[in-house]
């Protein structure tokens, strides 16, 4: 039998538990679809952590509408690179890190591990400090006191996952409808030009060499790692196909899935940049700061939209805290099958971002360095993601065909490229 077929004593990651359900239903419609739904919606939060408000923000306020197409590409790439990974876990029962393990000599695997910790530590970071700074602007408390605050939520939302699967999906979906509603009400406030909206979406258009790099840092941030790795142990064990046909069919209802998380988490990041561009880029300002685009919402639309603003920003770093949190604990168990506690993992990585606060680094220039570091791991996670899912040994059945391998290196070699570019930039 292949290896990477079974499961083995001790590997099994801490989410999702097997549902004990079969692969194969009689039921139909709505209901056949019900049990896939929930995976996806973990892995888009990773699209909208705190880094996207900066980037959105920015790209708004300096180049209005321009740069709506940008979002549009990135969904895309988004949907193709998630329904790589959830393949994987459906296909081999196994997740990215256990068959990276499996696959490459232990001092690669050990390599892969000690990366990936460094890189959910810069977006652990990023989620923290962002979901603070919502704390700070929404209730004017000190930073300090927002992230003490930021820690809490935190353990409470990790304590779902105590409950089973279900419960956290249905925490984390929730805390995505609330950012998407939040955006929604600022978009209606905004009352934008939706005829240069719709241009903006469809037409790929540059001005100057400013607008290219913040294209590309929309582009590169796009593959979030710890989303790749932990989309695969969603959907490792979540309903188990025995056969090639079973796992196809479970996999069609899981890119349902990822579809509408990303057209969601799509929506969302498409609403930054519109309601930055109708009230900043619209009145000649220059915002790339959270927190001054935070008073200057207030200003130009009143304080509700301001709250709403803050209130995305909050909720939106607590859901990626704690989705990091456990990614964490799939690389760890996955490249070197060692597992510490959430609750011990969530502490430790409650330090850094402690430690930025009381030395009182800017918040925004602290969510943008996270997303430098945060570069240099999409590599790690993307390449050996296109490797497995392409071999009919791994794979099966459900082994990429050709297109499919070739939309996936295009879109490997234009991240890597972009990233490097956006490093070799900063030093520069």
């Amino acid at each position: 039998m292949n290896r990477f077929r079974s499961h083995k004593n001790g590997e099994a990651a801490s989410i999702p538990e097997e549902t004990g359900q079969p692969a194969s239903s009689s039921a139909k419609g709505i209901r056949a679809l019900l049990p896939f739904l929930g995976p996806a919606f973990i892995a888009a939060v990773a699209y909208l952590d705190p880094g996207n408000f900066a980037t959105n923000i920015t790209a708004g306020s300096k180049y209005g509408y321009l740069l709506l197409w940008v979002i549009v590409v990135s969904n895309l790439m988004a949907v193709l690179i998630q329904s790589l990974s959830a393949k994987l876990g459906i296909a081999t029962g196994h997740n990215l890190p256990e068959v990276a393990r499996q696959t490459f000599p232990r001092g690669v695997s050990i390599f892969l591990w000690i990366q990936s910790e460094l890189v959910i530590i810069a977006t652990d970071l990023a989620e923290f400090i962002g979901a603070a700074l919502g704390l700070y602007l929404l209730f004017d408390l000190p930073m300090l006191a927002a992230a003490l605050i930021t820690a809490a939520g935190s353990f409470a939302i990790l304590e779902l996952q105590r409950r089973g699967y279900r419960w956290l999906e249905a925490g984390i979906l929730a805390m995505i409808m609330i950012v998407a509603l939040a955006f929604a009400f600022q978009v209606f406030l905004a009352d934008p030009n939706w005829s240069a909206v719709g241009t903006g979406m469809v037409t790929v258009k540059f001005q100057g060499t400013d607008n290219v790099l913040l294209a590309a840092g929309i582009l590169g941030a796009t593959v979030m790692p710890h989303a790749i790795y932990l989309h695969s142990s969603l959907t490792q064990r979540r309903i188990v196909g025995k056969t090639d046909a079973e796992k196809k069919r479970i996999f069609r209802f899981e890119l349902i899935d990822i579809v509408i998380a990303m057209v969601i988490a799509g929506a969302v990041n498409l609403a930054m940049i519109i309601t930055s561009a109708a009230l900043f880029h619209s009145n000649g300002l220059d915002v790339e700061d959270l927190e001054i685009a935070y008073h200057q919402f207030g200003e130009l639309a009143g304080s509700g939209f301001a709250i709403a603003f803050g209130l995305g920003l909050l909720i939106a770093g607590l859901s990626s805290a704690s989705v990091g949190t456990l990614a964490g604990d799939v690389v760890m168990q996955g490249f070197i099958q060692k597992r510490i506690p959430l609750y011990v993992r969530r502490a430790i990585t409650t330090i850094p971002p402690l430690v930025i606060i009381l030395a009182g680094v800017d918040a925004t220039k602290a969510l943008v360095m996270s997303q430098v570091v945060l570069s240099f791991g999409i590599a790690f996670a993307l390449v050996p993601l296109l490797l497995f899912t392409s071999s009919k040994r791994i794979m099966g059945g459900l082994a990429n065909r050709g297109l499919t391998n070739a939309a996936g290196w295009i879109i490997a070699v234009l991240v890597i490229s972009l990233n490097l570019f956006l490093i070799v930039d900063l030093f520069r």
